[in-house]
């Protein structure tokens, strides 16, 4: 409402939004709770955390540097200020890429013309794991599966 309060009266505001002026001024007056006091403390704690860590440390680990200081807080409270701050940590897990192909280019030749079926073993290779990160499947299995689709 502080927003709009040069376009509109409040009065009309406050009739819209089904609020009492004297409860939005009171509102206005108010000091900030026990609640967004201590979280304002924690929030430029888990700041300076997540600082020294070098913007490594993310929820998990900044848990447990204030639980080692002697603070009482929650997971869920220490990602909730963290996401306001807009702090993330650093996941170490690979991301799964898949290929895709530019619009303007060539698709692959057809070699095998759709037709699947070999007369003999060694005739016909087929295989489509290029979503498979290369460390995931052992080059063993690959080979038997290959194998065994001929």
């Amino acid at each position: 409402m502080k927003t709009y309060q040069a376009v509109y009266p409040v009065e009309l505001m406050c009739q819209l939004l089904g609020v009492s002026p004297s409860g939005y001024y009171a509102w206005c007056r108010r000091q900030p709770s026990a609640r967004s006091q201590a979280d304002q403390g924690r929030r430029e704690r888990i700041k300076a955390i997540h600082a020294w860590s070098d913007g490594t440390y993310g929820v998990p680990r900044i848990l447990e540097e204030l639980r080692g200081e002697g603070l009482r807080i929650s997971g869920k409270r220490v990602a909730r200020l963290m996401r306001q701050e807009r702090l993330q940590g650093v996941s170490r897990r690979p991301r799964v890429k898949t290929t895709r192909r530019e619009v303007a280019a060539a698709p692959a030749a057809d070699v095998v013309r759709r037709d699947f079926t070999a007369t003999a073993p060694n005739q016909l290779w087929v295989a489509d794991i290029t979503w498979v990160p290369p460390g995931l499947v052992s080059s063993t299995w690959r080979w038997c599966w290959m194998r065994s689709a001929a």
